[in-house]
């Protein structure tokens, strides 16, 4: 057994982990986090804290899916108790992201852009692509995602761009083609994000190529898939010793 402290637990995602643990038998939350602990203490299953330091006993991990700058003291509580931690937040600064990669030195730290099994073997699937491909073939990443999310592009998108550009010589981001009027150059990777609806989340990736197109792409119907990704994290990494882990050594255990 799994025990989990969910901070963010009166969001989205914090609602969906909350109906995936109730199916599931090795995994169970003991306390949450959120910043509108007092409307939610009554109706959950489980005590609610409007701060992690206020829960007064300990779990076997934190997962992680409130708001990018509640990083710092997430990890402060998590060093101070030994807690692995289950980063699944994006958006993250440059100085958040030096924190993660310093608290890596003393516990067990996981981040992922996106938990979902599926988009992380695209991603390696992605890369796989790049180092075959070369920049024989134009590469353009297309994300949509619902109204109101507040970040653009996704981390998904950024983690799908970045696994190419690692297989790729001076490789450049391109956000925004209107502003500048050229054609295009083969080092570029086009980003383009869409915003609309209820879209849980689409990605695609086109290699374009002379006479050829090879595409690549993952659609989510549910944030469930988010959920099941977010607690097998959760179980792979109880127990494990100081680091920095991905969905990639995920998949390896899976394997």
């Amino acid at each position: 057994m799994t025990n989990m402290i969910l901070c963010g637990c009166g969001g989205r995602m914090g609602r969906a982990i909350i109906e995936r643990t109730e199916s599931v038998a090795d995994c169970r939350i003991v306390a949450g986090v959120d910043v509108n602990a007092s409307a939610l203490d009554s109706v959950a299953s489980f005590p609610v804290y409007q701060s992690i330091e206020e829960f007064p006993d300990r779990a076997d991990v934190i997962v992680d899916f409130s708001h990018h700058t509640a990083l710092p003291s997430l990890l402060a509580y998590a060093k101070r108790t030994e807690t692995p931690l289950v980063v699944c937040t994006t958006g993250h600064t440059d100085e958040e992201l030096a924190l993660l990669s310093e608290a890596a030195n003393s516990i067990a730290v996981f981040r992922s852009g996106n938990m979902s099994i599926g988009i992380n073997l695209m991603i390696e699937l992605c890369r796989k692509a790049a180092k075959t491909l070369g920049t024989d073939f134009d590469v353009e990443i297309v994300e949509k995602h619902h109204n109101q999310k507040l970040d653009a592009p996704s981390g998904t998108a950024l983690m799908l761009a970045d696994a190419i550009r690692s297989e790729r010589e001076n490789t450049e981001y391109v956000f925004d083609r209107h502003a500048v009027r050229r054609k295009r150059t083969p080092e570029e990777i086009g980003i383009h994000s869409v915003r609309g609806g209820s879209i849980v989340g689409e990605h695609e990736v086109i290699f374009a190529g002379n006479n050829e197109v090879i595409t690549l792409s993952h659609s989510a119907a549910s944030r469930d898939i988010f959920a099941a990704g977010a607690l097998r994290a959760a179980s792979y990494l109880k127990g494990k010793t100081a680091g920095l882990y991905s969905m990639t050594n995920v998949i390896e255990d899976i394997l």
